[in-house]
């Protein structure tokens, strides 16, 4: 059994339940020990550029910039796909603090090495 997750999100602020899920897994996981990393792709990486995140959250109550937050104070790869923000006209200067443009390749291979929850 693999200790690595890979949270694979495709949704934005147009699914804000699925989105906000998406960090709350992510934030679960790390909590048991997991080394967590996010890929965020197509409408996911809106959620990378600095302030958009703010105003999301799921129907339970879980606000998802407390649960980057978190994220953020534990070092957690926050992967961005480099064509889907540059398809959104979003550059690697927008983005929140820890997160990185990545390629197609690093969501491969980290594919390859880890138990994958997408969204």
């Amino acid at each position: 059994m693999t200790n690595k997750v890979l949270i694979a999100l495709s949704c934005g602020t147009n699914n804000t339940n699925r989105s906000t899920r998406g960090f709350h897994l992510a934030t679960v996981a790390h909590k048991e020990g997991k080394e967590v990393t996010m890929f965020l792709l197509d409408e996911a990486v809106y959620l990378a550029k600095e302030g958009l995140i703010e105003h999301v959250r799921a129907a339970t109550g879980d606000v998802a910039d407390d649960l980057l937050t978190y994220l953020q104070a534990h070092e957690v790869p926050i992967l961005v796909c480099t064509p889907c923000a540059k398809a959104r006209r979003i550059a690697e200067e927008d983005l929140i603090e820890g997160a990185k443009m990545a390629p197609a390749t690093e969501l491969i291979r980290l594919s390859c090495e880890s138990a994958v929850i997408s969204l």
